[in-house]
């Protein structure tokens, strides 16, 4: 058994637990005694904000974890975004993480994975901003995935 994971909800706050959605109405701790998966409510990204690369292939792990029905498509969905970026970005700080996320992704590990593409987000900020003259910005299918994501 591993260490108790303690959780700091504010009054009002969610977080999604092994596809459950758990919404404190005070200000509460909880803590988790067994492995589980987790995304707290301020790391969540709404459909609408996944206007990037890298937000997508973060939308789609997300989807992964806290849409249970959703796993299958989301996972495949990401599978299909990494390889759009890794065929169209050089920047090799971009290109290793997201080859990490995928072998999370791979050994269950989704809250590293989201954690580590979160990670990313200023490297794709200063590429999109600055592209390199052979690099290209994959674009993902629209609404791939639409999930009810409780805002």
């Amino acid at each position: 058994m591993s260490r108790p994971l303690r959780l700091s909800l504010r009054a009002g706050e969610r977080v999604y637990v092994n596809g459950a959605v758990l919404r404190a109405d005070r200000k509460v701790a909880l803590e988790l005694l067994n492995d589980a998966s987790f995304l707290l409510e301020a790391h969540v990204l709404q459909a609408e904000a996944a206007t990037t690369p890298l937000r997508q292939l973060y939308f789609a792990a997300q989807t992964s974890l806290i849409e249970p029905a959703q796993a299958e498509r989301a996972r495949a969905l990401f599978h299909t975004l990494r390889s759009g970026i890794l065929a169209a970005v050089a920047d090799p700080a971009i290109r290793d993480g997201v080859v990490e996320a995928g072998g999370l992704m791979e050994s269950g590990r989704l809250i590293e994975a989201l954690k580590l593409i979160r990670g990313l987000y200023p490297a794709e900020a200063a590429l999109l901003a600055n592209p390199a003259p052979n690099e290209t910005v994959p674009a993902a299918p629209a609404r791939a995935l639409s999930p009810t994501c409780p805002a």
